[in-house]
């Protein structure tokens, strides 16, 4: 172990290794099992929920949704550009009231753990470090160096001292039992040698001289000193983690992805409910887990600029709770099952002793058996294709490819990884308003700048985030030259380290490129024509967020050279305008829209402003523009962003990225909601709609996995299991099932999403589910032979589908 002065006064070493964080009479502490409350261990199912990244009116539903899924603690980073956006002067206002977003979770009987960072990646603009930072005499980011630190240090004593008045570390009687310095330090600290690993020491012997009394935690560090906790972070940490780098140290999981980022031109990356539960499984009876934390348990919006670089505005909406809210079935359905049933093995897991028990090539079983004679067995098949059986202690048991089945007692299944059991829901958009009238619609076209028009000269190219500090996603670079080349049509070419760019030759565009996510730098090549004499080249640098990484301080964005027909005008007079006009006027707010001439919608055009307004839709759905017909650009509503949209960046499968973005209801006013744009392509504002977003059709499906077996018990099931498996169909609030689309009782073939009716089939299924089901929002139906009148096929394994609209 590590030790530093100023800790020795907070550690008690105790029999068997106990580390105990109990200044001041703290009430959390660890050992080499788990996090220990109130002088118990505990496994703690946590879920990543950022208050910035939704409203204010959405977290105590947030919270209850999390609650009511099995989580024991919620999970937020603190944003720091949000709370510092200049030195010295704080906002915790709003979104960004985090004190009163702990204080909801405490409400709703949740522990906290809090990401403080200040550094926090979490695809947001810089790191969630304030761009302030960036001119700070001497600072390089993230490394050993006094600047930084000083600064460092001064918002983490802010955040810290907040919670400390506000009474919300845990042995103050709060709900924060964790916190967490850095993040993900390990990916860049070879980058800065001996200062790396100094600057890790100091930042744990920072955090934990801060006295909160609770342990401290760095995730992806593996060198983190003591008493910091090493956590992981990724898909599958049993697999790619070393584990805890003391026997003193529980095995945290940070970051269990739930699906993973998603960058413009990237396709909607997807992890399946059964992925999920088998990993995080694994790693509880593997790994000794004790904490699994959902990143994103809800992912939300990054509205306005808030996203890092190429970043989409709706963050993990594969999430159990999806961007809206909406539970993400069956994903959100599973985990609480599997939260419930592993809940029901703590005796077991937290104070037994662990068995392995070899039950085939692929196949194992983990038995947990404490001195009492309590027992939990976990069937690991592991075998990624094939579903195989087995026997465990004179039972036979059927375990489903790459699964594990939980057995709390050692004796019945109630969980199988592999077996969702929880209904698959469907969510629709529908339109509810359209703007497709050019009456609705008035216009602002952006002015090219040229170089007569500038004020900001240099000789040469400027780097544009040290040009525009964050205060713009647009520089304009401009220059004049005399028409004297041999060519009609020459080259122009451009080499950007930007994302965007737009060129633009005496005002009228020429052309325009950008990168990706994976490679930001590209190069713009395109014959001009040029008039006789003097001509302005205009070219428009476009930032879709800021960087993270090492150096960040010294990474350089927008243009690198110009060149026309091979000469170099990389280094003549260059006239620059940081943002554009609409920006600097505030065209997006009621008071701005009224300092510039609108004029009535004519046909697309590029770099242009579009406004309309529209009156608050009735009802309770999430609502979402629909934002299909349009390019690139921004968006408000009342003056608020709710982010970027780059819809003609398409993904490999041919789709946007994103085509909705979400229109929270307390952004909406009842009456006159003004709706801004600004779209820098050819975007088409007629096409637009706002749709409303909901859950309309749920879908059960539940199976035999094996032929009848008599149990120790001697009752008939297909093999021990939960007795009676049914389908449970459950509509949102205020809807009722409608029709039933689909109803098989036999062998159906395929799931949720693509079926039809075996040669096996009860032919009243229909008529039984509709009984049941019609006119209902909740309805439960038994998968047995009595339901549905008989056997269609003895001997056949049975699977019951149901496919129902919800209205």
């Amino acid at each position: 172990m590590v030790w530093f002065g100023c800790w020795i006064a907070l550690l008690v070493v105790v029999g068997g290794g106990t580390t105990v964080v109990q200044v001041g009479g703290a009430n959390v502490s660890y050992d080499g099992r788990s996090l220990i409350i109130d002088g118990q261990r505990t496994i703690l199912f946590s879920g990543s929920i950022h208050y910035a990244r939704s409203t204010q009116d959405m977290w105590p539903s947030l919270i209850a949704k999390a609650k009511q899924g099995g989580l024991d603690v919620i999970q937020t980073y603190v944003f720091w550009n949000l709370h510092e956006p200049q030195p010295g002067q704080y906002d915790f206002n709003g979104r960004n009231d985090i004190i009163s977003f702990i204080k909801q979770i405490q409400q709703q009987g949740l522990y906290v753990s809090l990401r403080i960072g200040p550094f926090i990646e979490a695809e947001w603009s810089y790191g969630g470090m304030p761009f302030w930072l960036h001119d700070v005499p001497g600072v390089v980011f993230r490394t050993n160096n006094e600047p930084f630190k000083h600064h460092m240090q001064n918002f983490t004593s802010k955040i810290v001292n907040m919670m400390k008045e506000e009474n919300l570390f845990a042995s103050q009687g709060g709900p924060i039992i964790l916190s967490q310095i850095e993040n993900e330090y390990q990916n860049i600290e070879g980058s800065f040698h001996d200062d790396g690993r100094q600057y890790v020491n100091w930042t744990a012997t920072m955090a934990v001289g801060q006295n909160t009394n609770e342990p401290w935690m760095m995730c992806k560090q593996d060198d983190a000193p003591d008493p910091v906790i090493n956590t992981c972070n990724g898909m599958r940490c049993e697999e790619t983690w070393k584990g805890p780098n003391s026997p003193n140290k529980p095995s945290l999981w940070t970051e269990n992805w739930t699906s993973f980022l998603q960058g413009y031109g990237d396709d909607t990356p997807m992890r399946k409910a059964e992925d999920l539960a088998f990993h995080t499984t694994l790693f509880i009876i593997k790994m000794n887990g004790t904490f699994v934390n959902y990143y994103m348990y809800h992912g939300g919006t990054n509205f306005g600029r808030t996203s890092a670089a190429f970043i989409i505005t709706g963050y993990y909406d594969q999430a159990p709770l999806d961007e809206y809210g909406i539970l993400r079935q069956p994903k959100y359905g599973h985990l609480k099952e599997m939260h419930a049933a592993l809940k029901q093995c703590l005796q077991p897991l937290l104070y037994g002793d662990l068995a392995i028990e070899n039950l085939g090539q692929d196949q194992d079983a983990y038995v947990y058996t404490t001195s009492s004679g309590e027992c939990a067995a976990f069937l690991l098949n592991n075998n990624t294709r094939e579903s195989v059986e087995v026997e465990f202690r004179d039972t036979q048991y059927h375990l489903p490819a790459k699964s594990i089945s939980i057995l709390p007692d050692c004796k019945l299944v109630v969980f199988n990884t592999a077996m969702v059991s929880t209904q698959v829901s469907t969510r629709s958009r529908q339109p509810i308003m359209m703007f497709s009238s050019s009456q609705q619609w008035e216009a602002f076209s952006e002015i090219v700048p040229q170089f007569d028009q500038t004020s900001l000269r240099s000789d040469g190219l400027l780097e544009q985030m040290n040009t525009t500090k964050d205060t713009s996603d647009y520089l304009w670079y401009t220059f004049r030259m005399q028409n004297n080349f041999s060519e009609a049509q020459p080259m122009l070419r451009v080499n950007s380290n930007g994302h965007v760019l737009r060129a633009y030759v005496n005002g009228a565009l020429v052309g325009s490129e950008h990168g990706t996510r994976k490679v930001t730098n590209f190069i713009f090549e395109n014959t001009v024509s040029f008039s006789n004499g003097i001509n302005n080249i205009s070219l428009l640098s476009v930032m879709v967020g800021l960087p993270v990484g090492a150096f960040m301080e010294s990474r350089r964005a927008g243009l690198q050279e110009v060149l026309i027909q091979e000469q170099n005008f990389t280094s003549y007079l260059w006239g620059y305008q940081v943002g554009l006009l609409g920006e600097k006027l505030s065209v997006y707010t009621n008071e701005g829209s009224r300092n510039v001439t609108w004029s009535q919608y004519s046909s697309p055009r590029t770099l242009t402003w579009y406004k309309t307004v529209f009156d608050s839709p009735s009802g309770n759905d999430s609502l979402a523009l629909n934002l299909g017909s349009m390019g690139k650009g921004e968006v408000w509503i009342n003056g608020q962003s709710i982010g970027r949209y780059w819809v003609s960046f398409k993904a490999p499968s041919g789709s946007p990225s994103q085509t909705w973005y979400n229109v929270p209801r307390s952004f909406l006013k009842p009456t006159e909601n003004l709706l801004v744009l600004f779209e820098e392509e050819n975007g088409y504002p007629l096409n637009i709609s706002l749709d409303t977003v909901s859950v309309n059709k749920v879908c059960g499906h539940v199976s035999d996995s094996h032929p009848p077996r008599v149990n120790p018990w001697g009752v008939h099931h297909p093999y021990p299991w939960r007795p009676m498996p049914k389908v449970h169909l459950w509509c949102p609030h205020n809807r009722i099932i409608t029709r039933i689309i689909f109803a098989s009782h036999g062998n159906p073939s395929g799931n949720c999403k693509r079926y039809s009716t075996g040669k096996c089939h009860s032919p009243n299924a229909k008529h039984v589910v509709e009984k049941a089901c019609l006119g209902k929002r909740r309805c439960s139906i038994s998968h047995t032979k009595e339901t549905f009148g008989g056997d269609p096929c003895p001997g056949t394994p049975k699977t019951l589908l149901v496919d129902a609209l919800c209205e």
